[in-house]
Parts: structure tokens; sequence; C-alpha cells
């Protein structure tokens, strides 16, 4: 499927603008290049959208007088954000059309947090999507159970090895299916339809570079990664690699 590059510059011009509080900076020159290259190689806008949120807080959050920023500025986190999302849903191993890049533009090394660490977020995270109302009651009972299980954990991450880690990790993986089925079964028909037509949307890209099964295995994973992120819902699994 080929992007039309106009349309995504302009998509991406608007939501610069409107992170810029209404400031608009054109996406043209060396930056229409940057971003053509990003539809180029399959970068889904929502993808783009959030990297630049991320350079948005980052900066905001260190510089306390504000300028506005171009995107050349957000290039970084757009590609953190894209290879994360390529993890998520298992196309690491695919090539991304048009995808040469530079050892400039590799996309740098994620920092891993701590399992103690990762499991207070999660923690907090399911309290707070609990305390926003985006739950049901029918999640209480799996909530309450998950908020348990990880108050026993964080207790005794820090000092595990061996296989009493690898039991431990197995079994957050089986507590983050759990929530994901509970997510799913919670959605109406009109939202499930909804959220595979953005998956779609996703993946349209790389529909022509993945075989049958490989594409169907990266729409369920981009289906429930849209499901968590519609009910602001915590990655319990810990990623070790």
């Amino acid at each position: 499927m080929n992007i039309d590059r106009d349309a995504y510059c302009r998509e991406i011009e608007a939501h610069l603008c409107r992170k810029n509080d209404g400031h608009l900076i054109r996406v043209v020159g060396p930056s229409f290049d940057l971003v053509s290259g990003w539809a180029a190689r399959g970068i889904p806008l929502k993808i783009v959208f959030e990297g630049v949120d991320r350079a948005f807080e980052r900066y905001h959050r260190t510089r306390p007088r504000r300028r506005p920023l171009k995107i050349d500025f957000c290039k970084a986190d757009v590609l953190d954000v894209f290879e994360e999302w390529r993890r998520a849903l298992g196309l690491t191993g695919v090539p991304a059309a048009a995808d040469a890049r530079g050892p400039e533009e590799a996309v740098r090394e994620r920092r891993r947090s701590s399992l103690p660490a990762h499991l207070e977020r999660v923690v907090l995270r399911l309290t707070s999507a609990r305390a926003r109302g985006v739950l049901g009651a029918s999640f209480d009972e799996v909530i309450d159970r998950i908020a348990r299980e990880l108050d026993v954990a964080r207790g005794h991450a820090g000092g595990l090895r061996g296989e009493a880690r690898d039991a431990l990790l197995g079994r957050l993986a089986a507590l983050d299916a759990d929530l994901l089925a509970a997510a799913r079964d919670a959605l109406d028909e009109a939202t499930r339809a909804l959220v595979a037509r953005e998956a779609d949307e996703e993946l349209a890209a790389f529909r022509t570079r993945l075989a049958p099964d490989a594409f169907a295995r990266a729409r369920a994973r981009s289906i429930d990664r849209l499901v968590r992120d519609r009910l602001g819902l915590p990655v319990i699994r810990f990623a070790t690699c």
C-alpha cells in the first residue's frame, strides 16, 4: 500500500500545531524529507503522534520556558515508539520499505527498568484505570486478584534469580493474558469492529510484506494493543530482551 505522503505530512503538521498550542510550523524542506521517509517505511500516523507526544512531554518537563518545536526534534522518539510497536506486534524481522537508515538514525537502545519498578508501575496504572471509571464492575474481581498477586511479587522480585525469577515472569505473562481477555470481553460489538478497523489501518503498509499467518498474528497483537490503550491498561508481562 502506497501512503499519500502529502496527506500524511498534513496530518502530522496538524498534530504538531495542536501540540504547539496552535503555533503552525510547516513540514517543509528537510522536515518534509524526514516525514516522507517515515511514510515510505510504513510508520502509522498514530505511532508518529505517540512519538511526538513523548517528545513534547519530555521537553515540557525539562524546560520551563517553551518554544514551538519542529518535527525534527521528535525524530528519535518517533523511531523509539515505532520500534516498540514493531516488537509488540512481532514485526522486528520484517524489513520496512525504503528503510535505508544511516547510523545517525538508528533506534536508540531502550532503557530497561528493573522488575520491582515495573511491578510498581503496573499496580499504579491498574489503580488509575479503575479510579477513572473506564473499567466496569466486571473488572473488579480480575483487578483485585491481579493486584494481590502483584503485591506479593513486589516483595520478592528484587531478589529472585534463576528458576524462581522465570516462574514469576511466566506468572506475569499469564496475568497479562487474563487482563486482556477480560478487556476484550468487556467491549461491545461496535467497539470491537472499530478496533479491528484501526488494526487493519495500522498494518496496511505491512500486509504485502507478511505471509498470511504472520499477518494474522500481527493483527491479533495490534488489536490487543489497541484494546489496552483504549482502556488505559498496563502491560503486566515483563520483557527481558
